[in-house]
């Protein structure tokens, strides 16, 4: 049997290409969607009647098997190259934590079954192409919210010394100790009642120029340092997709490439056939003459 490999434009053998066809994507991406409804549909399984719920459990379990079947399938066929690709062990991680009965102190794992819709993230190209521009900006992430953290613990510690010192006991819970002030400051950050559950009841508190701070606050880590998320995440996107059409574009000079030299050859075959009947009609004239010259000669005595 020859070695597989995990390019989805190249199959070695009969296994290979049949799991590599677009139908059985297809059938995978349906089926993941269809068991995705059917999981949502079992979050009301307390007012449907026993008998639906009975069905639609029996089907997410006949679905887990085709899963289970699918990996093993697909390990047959790669065999140790299945492991090679952070998506093959994602696959086949959740498809594991699906088999395992969800009753007991594995009843947990019941609510987990439903990552098995997260592989539409690698099996749907456009997704697939997000998802890992959205892993490669991860680093950059890091950096940003280490700043985000740093402004905040600022701010924090700011909060905390000017409107941690009161007896309010609303304004207490907000900005009474370090950790508080981190929390009050985050929901600031992220506009939710911002105003009237946090700014409004510090400058009722007696400090009328509070809301000052908080502004500074909201410019600084939410319109400049969570848009470099944004920013981010687009530029890493961008990236990406002129990686994917270099590459296109390569392959489309190598294609160019490939067709001028078979031009050259056909033509280099062309000039010898040239060069060939050329020489055959010069001889065939040649005979032509010499048969001519003899058809002169007088008749034999």
């Amino acid at each position: 049997m020859k070695r597989a490999t995990l390019d989805t434009e190249t199959a070695n053998f009969a296994l290979e290409r049949a799991i590599e066809r677009p139908w059985f994507r297809n059938f995978v991406t349906a089926l993941i969607i269809f068991n995705a409804v059917i999981l949502g549909v079992l979050t009301y399984r307390e007012s449907l009647p026993h008998s639906l719920v009975f069905w639609l459990e029996t089907i997410d379990q006949a679905v887990t098997w085709v899963f289970a079947v699918e990996i093993a399938i697909k390990l047959l066929a790669y065999r140790l190259v299945f492991f090679k690709g952070g998506w093959n062990w994602f696959d086949f991680i959740v498809v594991g934590i699906s088999l395992i009965p969800g009753a007991g102190a594995f009843s947990v794992l019941r609510a987990l079954r439903v990552l098995r819709v997260l592989r539409l993230l690698h099996i749907v190209p456009v997704m697939r192409r997000i998802t890992e521009a959205l892993l490669k900006a991860l680093p950059g992430m890091g950096a940003i919210v280490a700043v985000l953290a740093l402004v905040t613990y600022v701010a924090a510690v700011m909060a905390t010394n000017m409107y941690g010192n009161t007896e309010t006991e609303e304004v207490q819970q907000l900005f009474g100790d370090l950790p508080s002030s981190a929390l009050s400051l985050f929901q600031v950050m992220t506009m939710d009642g911002w105003r009237f559950e946090v700014v409004q009841k510090v400058v009722d508190d007696g400090h009328p120029m509070a809301w000052l701070f908080f502004l500074i606050f909201i410019f600084v880590a939410s319109f400049a340092i969570l848009n470099l998320f944004i920013a981010l995440v687009v530029d890493t996107l961008a990236a990406e997709q002129k990686a994917v059409l270099q590459e296109g574009i390569e392959e489309l000079e190598e294609d160019i490439e490939e067709l001028e030299e078979e031009l050259e050859e056909e033509m280099e075959e062309a000039g010898d056939a040239r060069a060939e009947m050329l020489t055959l009609l010069k001889s065939l004239q040649k005979d032509v003459a010499e048969l001519k010259a003899v058809m002169r000669l007088p008749p034999a005595e």
